[in-house]
């Protein structure tokens, strides 16, 4: 199968996880809005959040990955099961004793993660009480991303990536049932669904590691080779992925100081960026990973770079428009996804700041996703690690930098200096990695990419074109019923999207495939 087949249905099942996403954010803000309620509620489920991507997604997944393609690639499938079974058991002990001390320590850890809410006795409280439930998330969707790695790894992608729509619809169903007012308050029954959806999760990939007769009873290996090699790899990848989210919850933290409702503002722009970054930047890197292991561990260099050198292409080719779109139509689909009831027009206002600010970030975002398994894949996690702790620092100073200027010089809303810092650092990350992995080992014909980058620029600007031809006045959008608003938003990306197809298309833009060998 084709890189870009299996990449397009990762899109495929990523896309309806990210519209389930939709779904419950519409239903979190029409029922909760953007308060001090909801702005609580994103912390408890943002710190086993932060652990699951710097733990499970992060770290440990890219460290078992390349390991397991290793293994699956010279071993017998007796010696992988062995291997999958230790794995398994290091992981799950692991894991139960983390979660208990932070279940335990978990009024610590809100002062740690939210300290704006210090001298506020009833936000505290309440973070505390949801925290140690919503913690629990953190074991189940660490096996979860266990069992994921395993499909993925012989090219069964698509399990993987519908498993997040499991959760969307365990919180939908909490939403929806706390207005029965079962739990005091009832948005704490929120916290509960984070925990069920842990649970379905896991439970949801056994089947088919069975199909594939991985599933086997878990085993302590602490001093198992590949074990001791996966520890190995993790404590850098650690540090690694622990960048950006140290970065996210920095953000979290500086925006509990802010006015209420910040942290919410962030959220739901940052979820509507996270929508081409998870269905293209997260799918591809899921895609390119094992493939990349397995070219290593051959020693095919030139097939790696021509993987990495498509994989960057399908990248750009989509998140240039995606970036254009979001920056012009952002206040727009806000209108149309979240504006009812709870939600008000400020809120509205405030989170399309912020979400443009994002966007200008969105094309590095997805490229750092796509050029970090590039070292991955060959077991070099220093170099990420060192950019990365570089990065993260960076982004330290231009939070408070920006928040300075903003606050100081009454410029604009604070909220939107923590949006702009993370893009700006998002950059100067993605071009350290370039720089790093281009003098190692990846080549790219820079005169086919300044043809392409032409033609997509020139495909984007089309589009906008056509964008900035439609009504998209607030007065107007603000007045729309549902179905006007679903429709005149579905008129306007499916016409933009038309245009820059088309236009690519005509320029030559086509043929971007790569065959696994």
């Amino acid at each position: 199968m084709s890189l870009l087949k299996s990449g397009f249905w990762v899109s495929i099942m990523t896309l309806i996880s990210r519209i389930s996403g939709f779904i419950r954010d519409m239903v979190f803000a029409n029922l909760f809005g953007a308060t001090a309620v909801t702005d609580v509620f994103f912390i408890a489920f943002k710190i086993p959040n932060f652990f699951r991507r710097l733990f499970a997604e992060g770290a440990f997944s890219l460290a078992f990955v390349p390991v397991f393609t290793e293994y699956k690639e010279t071993k017998t499938h007796n010696e992988l099961k062995d291997f999958a079974a230790y794995v398994a058991g290091t992981l799950g002990v692991i894991l139960l004793v983390l979660t208990l001390i932070v279940v335990l320590a978990s009024p610590v850890l809100v002062y740690v993660f939210a300290a704006g809410f210090i001298g506020d006795d009833a936000k505290l409280n309440l973070t505390a009480d949801m925290l140690q439930i919503t913690f629990s998330y953190l074991f189940f969707i660490s096996m979860t991303a266990y069992s994921a790695g395993i499909l993925n790894s012989f090219n069964h992608f698509v399990v993987p990536a519908f498993t997040p729509v499991l959760l969307n619809l365990c919180l939908i169903t909490a939403a929806l049932l706390s207005a029965l007012n079962l739990t005091s308050p009832p948005i704490m029954l929120l916290a509960w669904g984070v925990f069920v959806a842990g649970l379905v999760q896991f439970l949801f990939q056994i089947p088919f590691l069975l199909k594939l007769k991985l599933l086997t009873r878990p085993k302590w290996g602490w001093k198992n080779k590949g074990v001791k090699k996966i520890i190995k790899l993790m404590i850098p990848a650690l540090f690694g992925s622990s960048v950006a989210q140290i970065n996210l919850l920095f953000d979290t933290f500086l925006a509990s100081f802010l006015i209420s409702g910040s942290i919410s503002w962030l959220y739901y722009s940052d979820r509507l960026v996270e929508l081409p970054l998870g269905l293209f930047g997260v799918a591809l890197a899921v895609v390119i990973l094992p493939s990349l292991s397995a070219k290593f561990v051959k020693d095919k260099k030139q097939e790696f770079s021509d993987i990495l050198d498509w994989a960057l292409k399908i990248a750009l080719l989509i998140a240039i428009p995606a970036t254009i779109g979001l920056f012009l139509l952002g206040k727009t689909i806000l209108w149309t996804l979240f504006a009812y009831n709870a939600f008000t027009p400020e809120d509205v206002n405030m989170a399309s700041m912020s979400l443009q600010a994002y966007a200008l970030g969105l094309p590095a975002f997805i490229l750092i996703k796509v050029l970090a398994p590039g070292f991955y894949a060959r077991f070099d996690m220093k170099t990420p690690v060192k950019i990365g702790i570089k990065v993260m620092f960076l982004n330290m100073v231009l939070n408070i930098l920006f928040l300075y200027i903003l606050i100081t010089y009454n410029l604009a809303p604070a909220h939107i200096g923590l949006a702009a810092a993370t893009s700006m650092a998002a950059w100067i990350h993605c071009i350290w990695l370039f720089v790093a992995l281009k003098n190692k080992i990846y080549h790219p014909n820079k005169k086919h990419w300044f043809w392409l980058l032409s033609k997509i620029f020139i495909s984007s600007a089309g589009m906008a074109l056509v964008i900035l031809m439609f009504d998209i006045r607030d007065e107007l959008w603000q007045n729309y019923d549902v179905m006007d608003r679903v429709i005149n938003m579905s008129m306007i990306i499916m016409s933009a999207i038309i245009i820059y197809v088309v236009l690519s298309y005509g320029l030559g833009v086509r043929n971007l495939k790569y065959k696994t060998k």
